[in-house]
């Protein structure tokens, strides 16, 4: 028994299920999206505290650009481009076998600065956030102060008072261990055991203590979070529930409006964007998603991509079971290659916050991943890791379902004027050897249906 059901029950009421646990490659489309306007308010967030977030990071800038050199020339704004990939956009079609349709970028948070991954964003967010509050309280800076005050010996033995913790499948540790030990904190990153021998000695290198377990991602964050609770000067950065995580994710939207503005993309009713998100256990995705509905409305679209092998948020979503169910309780083993996505059980935040903002879910092997992954770095020359594609046959997914399409009114003339978006969440930072070996695993695999 599941849940009160068994298998065949599951698979009776909830058919995309067993295409699931068979481990084949899904996608399951909402119907039960809802107009955003209606759906927003499901967040329990607003415009408001994503602009607040923003401020913040604005605020931080002239510390950042002081501390890490490589965001100097921004002003301490970590952020990154986006490119098309008109030669992937060719390849997937053909291969396909559709139709010339609409147009395919990339969001290159594969080169974003410090930890090189989305994880830049939200993870980062929130250590300054707890950073600020510490400052203020102790009168460290005051309202209106230049944040390089906190680039001083001074600050850092203030903030080595206390201890940052997190649980991590590799990228938000890169990212907390990094921007905490680079302010001075304490800082403790538990890994699970998928999480990739390379990020472990980069944060080692940066003096984080990391505790590594045998075990997957949740059983990481579990004791992460019983441990911070022991500790009365340590915070936890609760992947799983966050909003300052969430709100630092969403900053990207308005920065992302004002890129596609300038590159000449409009995005309305008439002109459709869809973004095809990587997601584990929501946190990046959802709050990007969060920021996209925001700025664009109904005309844009988002997609979450997951391993076939770590389901989470599909699985919680349309069952409707959210984070009381795992893909382990179906018998999905969660061992991926994708490592920043192996998780076997979603946000139970993001799930229900998102749930009517989301269109749809979809699932990609790991053999997909090698081979999308080695093609775009030999045609496009761009370095991802493997759960960075994730989102690439979001476009194929979309165009290929024709109930969602009907259901969304993407005919063939408003197919045409879409914009697809491929959000790419690291890669960059992959030492040569892994990248390597990365290549050499990208055999042949079935043509993406």
């Amino acid at each position: 028994m599941i849940h009160n059901k068994t298998l065949p029950a599951w698979y009776q009421s909830h058919p995309v299920l067993e295409t699931m646990v068979a481990l084949r490659e899904t996608q399951w489309f909402n119907p039960s999206v809802a107009p955003t306007a209606q759906a927003l308010g499901d967040v329990g967030l607003t415009a408001q505290d994503v602009a607040a977030a923003s401020a913040r990071l604005r605020r931080f800038g002239p510390y950042l650009a002081s501390v890490f050199p490589e965001t100097a020339e921004a002003g301490g704004i970590i952020e990154s481009g986006v490119v098309p990939v008109e030669s992937l956009r060719r390849h997937l079609l053909s291969e396909a076998g559709l139709h010339d349709s609409g147009r395919l970028w990339l969001k290159t948070d594969n080169q974003l600065p410090v930890s090189g991954s989305i994880k830049a964003r939200g993870g980062i967010h929130e250590v300054l956030k707890h950073a600020e509050d510490l400052a203020l309280q102790a009168g460290l800076i005051v309202p209106g102060d230049d944040y390089r005050k906190l680039d001083s010996d001074a600050a850092r033995a203030f903030f080595g008072q206390y201890r940052i913790a997190v649980g991590s499948t590799g990228n938000l540790g890169l990212s907390i261990g990094i921007i905490s030990a680079t302010l001075g904190f304490q800082a403790c990153v538990h890994m699970s055991a998928d999480a990739r021998q390379w990020k472990k000695d980069r944060l080692r290198a940066h003096g984080v203590q990391v505790l590594e377990y045998e075990s997957d991602y949740s059983v990481a964050v579990t004791e992460g979070r019983r441990q911070a609770e022991a500790d009365p000067m340590c915070y936890f950065v609760d992947d799983e529930n966050s909003p300052h995580l969430f709100l630092g994710y969403a900053v990207a939207a308005e920065r992302l409006a004002g890129q596609l503005s300038e590159a000449g993309i409009v995005v309305d009713e008439q002109h459709p964007l869809f973004v095809y998100l990587p997601c584990g256990v929501g946190g990046g995705p959802g709050g990007v998603a969060f920021g996209l509905k925001l700025v664009f409305g109904d005309a844009v679209h988002c997609v979450f991509a997951e391993p076939t092998h770590s389901p989470c948020m599909l699985l919680g979503v349309y069952t409707g079971l959210h984070d009381a169910v795992s893909v382990q309780d179906f018998g999905i083993d969660n061992l991926t290659a994708a490592d920043g996505l192996a998780v076997g059980r979603a946000s139970g935040f993001v799930g229900k916050a998102m749930q009517r903002l989301i269109d749809g879910y979809y699932t990609v092997g790991d053999a997909q991943l090698y081979r999308l992954l080695r093609w775009v770095f030999e045609h496009e020359g761009i370095r991802l890791e493997p759960s960075a594609l994730a989102g690439a046959p979001g476009m194929l997914r979309v165009l290929q379902d024709l109930p969602y399409r009907k259901r969304i009114g993407l005919d063939p003339e408003t197919a045409a004027r879409a914009t697809h978006l491929i959000w790419a969440t690291g890669g960059s930072m992959v030492p040569a050897d892994e990248f390597s070996d990365y290549l050499r695993k990208a055999q042949p695999a079935p043509t993406l249906l």
